[in-house]
């Protein structure tokens, strides 16, 4: 079965969602902020330039990622208080909270285990 362009808009937005919930939780356990319209706009943009970062820099071994996963931390860091640790933080509550979410909604067998925004997803 070919999936058709609903199919595709329909896994986008679903994985927009997952990883903007990432992100979200992450903001509100470090720096307390609740607008998950701000964290899906930080989950698109987050999305955007990691894929910059890694079509340009990602062929490097070991440093392309590297720089890319720094840029998306970048893009939290800009968007949400506190610094570079903190954006830290961010980053990695998102990925713990959307990788527990994707291994439950992977187990029950509705979804792949991926999010768009949320890097190594």
């Amino acid at each position: 079965m070919v999936a058709g362009p609903i199919d595709f808009v329909i896994g986008f937005v679903v994985s927009l969602l997952i990883g903007a919930f990432g992100i979200y939780v992450g903001a509100r356990v470090i720096t307390g902020i609740e607008d998950f319209g701000y964290a899906v706009i930080t989950a698109i943009v987050g999305s955007v330039v990691w894929w910059l970062v890694a079509v340009f820099l990602g062929w490097i071994p070991l440093l392309g990622p590297f720089l890319a996963l720094v840029a998306w931390i970048w893009v939290i860091n800009v968007r949400y208080p506190g610094g570079w640790v903190k954006a830290i933080g961010v980053g990695l509550v998102a990925w713990l909270s959307v990788w527990v979410v994707l291994v439950a909604l992977s187990t029950l067998g509705l979804l792949t285990p991926d999010a768009l925004g949320v890097p190594g997803m």
